[in-house]
């Protein structure tokens, strides 16, 4: 279980001696590198050990767990994070993916998930580190760039989450043709979409919001009804303008309270 590109160089912050052990035995047997840090390490030092992936469970960390996760998320672009802890409610698991977790994981797990969710992450980084070499991509009003995760309006940015950034910029290299529910996903997310997951509808929902809140008059992201997503700026006329973000489709999860069906 290695990426193409190599064997995957990974941290475990953690304090769990039995998922350790558990774990440890599976990386050995598949040689990828991995270091233990159990009450974790300065960003510096993270950044020094090229890693392409970091599994934290905030509870190893105590109160600076949260910190933690949002400074590394944010102070490491490239690097993928994956949140393993035991219980959690939907308030925790949505703040650590807004904070800008990659993935959230609830003990106990199995090894085999664990290690297959972390190189899904590592491929959506590696994806993401070929198209910052592109230049930015300038559509309507809206200026995506790859090298910032994040797209703006007049020179300001217009506050993505990585994860609507990826979903928005998926769109925008399909050059104007349909992107199917499933394969959004796939590409986003970096696995297969579970029936009845209505994720890919929900962050569609947010793009739009956050688009129309800027770029009032341009329309971006059109649905196709059953089918799924399709990326081409238009000019919009007052009409249409005035209409709310997410009039094109009803959405039955609400987005700020995402139900189980739904992967932030």
């Amino acid at each position: 279980m290695t990426t193409q590109a190599g064997t995957i160089r990974l941290a475990v912050i953690d304090t769990d001696s039995s998922f350790l052990t558990v774990l440890g035995n599976r990386l050995d047997a598949i040689g990828w590198e991995y270091r233990v840090l159990p009450s974790g390490a300065p960003l510096d030092e993270i950044v020094a050990m090229k890693l392409n992936a970091v599994v934290i469970d905030p509870a190893a960390l105590g109160a600076r767990g949260w910190e933690f996760i949002e400074q590394i998320c944010g102070s490491i672009p490239g690097l993928g994070v994956l949140v393993c802890t035991t219980r959690s409610t939907v308030s925790q698991r949505v703040r650590g993916l807004r904070l800008g977790a990659d993935d959230w994981i609830t003990k106990p797990s199995h090894p085999e998930e664990v290690l297959a969710r972390v190189e899904a992450v590592v491929r959506r980084r590696k994806r993401a580190a070929v198209r910052t070499e592109v230049g930015p991509l300038v559509a309507g009003e809206l200026e995506i760039r790859a090298d910032q995760f994040q797209a703006f309006i007049s020179g300001e940015s217009i506050g993505l989450t990585r994860r609507e950034f990826e979903l928005l910029h998926a769109l925008a290299a399909a050059e104007g043709t349909v992107v199917e529910r499933e394969a959004l996903y796939e590409r986003v997310w970096g696995y297969a979409m579970a029936h009845g997951d209505r994720s890919v509808d929900v962050f569609v929902r947010k793009l739009r919001q956050k688009l129309q809140a800027r770029s009032g008059t341009w329309h971006y992201i059109h649905t196709h009804f059953g089918v799924g997503y399709r990326f081409e700026p238009e000019p919009v006329d007052g009409e249409t303008a005035s209409r709310p973000a997410d009039a094109e489709e009803f959405v039955a999860e609400d987005a700020d309270e995402p139900a189980e069906a739904v992967t932030s």
